[in-house]
């Protein structure tokens, strides 16, 4: 009996030993965040990873910055930013309202102006989550965390101009579409545009209604934009790689037959869930991601809802 206790105790001495050093041993180093640098001008760069695609433009007088990424990669993006020129950094522009564009506003420097369309002030004043991501719990407001550091201080309409010459930078505004504030940044004289995330890639748009998007208006907003903007050889979407004028005039077309396809199953008595459990990409739209389920069915709701 005691040669049972005894080796109860050996083991007992032994786990908590274990224990002990489990819990004595250092945190395991979070993933070092690696920012991506792809040129693709000589005085443009695209920053890939950590959310959405961030682009850096050299002007003459400092550094114009479009999308700061999500929470904890505004340092990373600056580091990169000071191997590829030591201008100061002046202004950022912010395509639309979600975290994964904006949350690096608050690690850049206080001085450095941010700009975007109204409606994306007043959504990023509020941060609200987005239609079609799981939340868990209330979001959070990283500007209100860090006291309104980050916060747009000058906001556009339909159109604005700034700089000029090899500098200049065109903002514009086509309509709702991802959201009700998506900015089209111009670069005229790269003959480049910056879109965000109205469009992502070749794949179903994220359609935020908590933050103004609309599934109806979106193709319609994607035309005009294809239409207007002359003279562009290259599109930094949001979050994939780099496509062409030809590839926003198929993804209008794209969302527009969508939205016919839902809205001909609503006419004809189907639900939100019979639709998302049928519906596949047609074959024309090669390359395009398949869709989350759950981003499928979110916007398949959002254009019933819109269609009376």
């Amino acid at each position: 009996m005691k040669r049972i206790i005894f080796l109860a105790a050996l083991v007992s001495v032994g786990t908590l030993s274990l224990g002990v050093a489990a819990f004595q041993q250092p945190p395991a180093a979070a993933a070092p965040k690696v920012v991506e640098v792809e040129k693709l001008r000589d005085n443009l760069w695209m920053l890939k990873g950590g959310g959405g695609n961030t682009a850096v433009f050299v002007r003459s007088d400092g550094i114009t910055v479009v999308d700061t990424k999500n929470p904890g990669w505004g340092q990373p993006i600056l580091d990169q930013i000071k191997k590829l020129s030591d201008k100061p950094i002046t202004t950022i522009i912010n395509t639309h309202t979600h975290g994964d564009h904006v949350s690096g506003n608050v690690e850049f420097p206080a001085t450095v102006e941010v700009i975007v369309q109204e409606n994306t002030k007043a959504n990023m004043q509020e941060m609200r989550g987005a239609t079609g991501i799981a939340q868990n719990g209330p979001p959070t407001n990283i500007f209100k965390a860090n006291n309104g550091r980050g916060l747009p201080s000058k906001t556009f309409k339909d159109k604005m101009t700034i700089g000029k010459g090899a500098d200049q930078i065109n903002l514009f505004y086509f309509g709702r579409g991802h959201t009700n504030g998506d900015a089209w940044v111009v670069f005229p004289a790269l003959r480049l545009a910056h879109a965000g995330d109205i469009f992502s890639g070749k794949n179903i748009p994220l359609l935020d209604a908590n933050n103004g998007g609309s599934g109806v208006a979106i193709g319609d907003t994607l035309t005009k934009a294809s239409k207007t903007l002359k003279n562009i050889d290259t599109i930094i979407t949001g979050h994939s790689t780099t496509m062409t004028m030809a590839d926003l005039a198929e993804y209008a077309e794209f969302n527009k037959e969508f939205m016919r396809d839902v809205q001909a199953a609503k006419k004809a008595g189907k639900s939100a869930d019979d639709v998302a459990a049928s519906w596949k990409i047609p074959e024309k739209y090669k390359g395009y991601a398949a869709p989350a389920a759950a981003r499928l069915k979110a916007n398949v709701q959002i254009v019933m809802d819109e269609t009376k």
